[in-house]
């Protein structure tokens, strides 16, 4: 591997990568999230109710020490002539951590959120597969997960856009607004991963022809 690809681990066509601080500012930023009732209702099936510091505080210390990786998404900055900005956080994303004994199964799940004004313009699906990239190639993973509510709609639609394969349902298991809705499950595995990365490759050489 390249060492210009290893300078770039962290970081992706628009975003970079960091990871999560035990700062002010991160424990603000993780509070912001936790408190977005829509991509909370959309990424956690808990009893929807205010979020308290505290709370936000115990999952920001979840993420960036429980997990298998667990980073703060960022737009890259573009430093002008006078200065350069700070990377503004817009999300996290992490892989969870394997259970002690389970280590060798060598398989995660990605959970991911993105703050409301920055949904829906592809920074989710960038980060999805960057967190791919690092699962596969950097962790040595063999499978990774990822799961949806069935009132997410476009959730299903986006996961299987990634190459995320359809495992099945656990149906009705979720009460939400009123109404029964399942709980979808997707994965994907390492070969299913190299073959999307060559066609990839395939891909963007022809573009260079």
């Amino acid at each position: 591997m390249g060492d210009k690809v290893m300078e770039n681990l962290f970081r992706s066509s628009r975003l970079v990568y960091r990871a999560v601080e035990d700062t002010p500012e991160d424990e603000a930023f993780i509070h912001r999230i936790q408190s977005d009732i829509v991509a909370y209702a959309n990424s956690d099936s808990g009893l929807l109710k205010p979020m308290t510091k505290k709370e936000s505080k115990a999952h920001k210390d979840y993420v960036a020490n429980k997990t298998l990786l667990g980073v703060i998404i960022c737009l890259q900055s573009v430093p002008d002539a006078d200065s350069a900005t700070l990377p503004e956080p817009i999300g996290t994303i992490y892989l969870t951590a394997p259970k002690p004994g389970d280590e060798h199964h060598r398989n995660c799940y990605i959970s991911i959120d993105i703050i409301g004004p920055y949904q829906r313009r592809g920074y989710g699906s960038e980060a999805i597969e960057w967190a791919l990239d690092w699962g596969f190639r950097i962790a040595g993973l063999h499978r990774i997960g990822i799961e949806a509510f069935s009132y997410n709609q476009g959730a299903r639609a986006l996961y299987e856009r990634l190459g995320f394969v359809y495992e099945g349902c656990k149906r009705e298991l979720l009460w939400h607004n009123g109404g029964w809705h399942d709980y979808l499950s997707f994965s994907m595995l390492e070969q299913e991963w190299k073959v999307r990365q060559e066609k990839r490759l395939v891909l963007e050489y022809r573009e260079k022809e």
